[in-house]
């Protein structure tokens, strides 16, 4: 799985602001598991980041506890649930060899979490950890940039964005037969002296079939799984660039 630098970590909350409301999010991921019969006093929430949806959940009286495998987001995350004044319990793991030291509610991998889990092995063990970590009735509930989204709207297209503070360059490498996307970030952050300091991340992600996190699910022993478009509750279309899943632990 990849693990952000501490330099992408710095960058990251700027990157997402434009694209994710975290408010929304969490209404929504609620409401997710509300429909399935779960209202979390404990939740989970694997590839946290720097934390921002765990914020708002805590904000909203939960317990959440932060799962993260790098300690630059982790830090962060720290620094802004202070600042936020809620309290927020933070362990630095790998999610697919996750162990808790209690069962929970409910588990969220949100973000592409689950597309950053880069092969049928990795995907399947973090199924497997987060079957064994919730209480009977719990439930999983993750989303996914989709294989039509990852393979024909970004594909092996380049993209960029030019910023006061930050410019960077997006290059895409897809192998069609693996279902991998390869990402070769450039940044330019714009120092307080004003010149630009340069960084670069690789990432990998894999576009998973809807299909095939099915199968992992129920081998994993989770049942009453269900899909759904974008942030809505109905079910996905094949020009959904975003879809959510919700799988219960019986």
């Amino acid at each position: 799985m990849t693990q952000y630098g501490a330099s992408f970590a710095a960058v990251y909350d700027s990157l997402m602001a434009e694209d994710f409301d975290y408010a929304a999010w969490a209404n929504y991921y609620l409401e997710l598991l509300a429909s399935a019969g779960v209202r979390p006093g404990y939740l989970v929430e694997c590839g946290c980041g720097t934390a921002s949806l765990g914020i708002q959940l805590a904000q909203r009286g939960i317990r959440v506890l932060g799962v993260d495998q790098s300690p630059d987001m982790l830090e962060i995350a720290a620094r802004r649930a202070r600042e936020a004044g809620v309290p927020l319990t933070l362990v630095r793991q790998d999610i697919a060899l996750l162990q808790l030291g209690r069962r929970a509610d409910a588990i969220l991998a949100t973000c592409d979490t689950v597309n950053y889990l880069a092969s049928a092995r990795a995907a399947s063990a973090f199924f497997r950890c987060a079957h064994a970590a919730l209480k009977p009735g719990g439930a999983l509930a993750f989303d996914i940039s989709s294989r039509y989204k990852l393979e024909e709207q970004m594909g092996d297209a380049p993209f960029f964005d030019v910023r006061d503070e930050l410019t960077y360059l997006w290059k895409n490498r897809l192998d069609r037969a693996s279902h991998t996307l390869d990402m070769e970030l450039t940044f330019f952050v714009r120092e307080a002296d004003g010149r630009y300091r340069r960084f670069d991340e690789r990432h990998r992600q894999r576009a998973h079939s809807a299909a095939e996190l099915e199968q992992w699910l129920t081998e994993a022993g989770f049942a009453g799984i269900r899909a759904f478009g974008g942030q809505t509750f109905a079910p996905p279309t094949h020009a959904d660039a975003r879809i959510h899943f919700l799988a219960i632990k019986q």
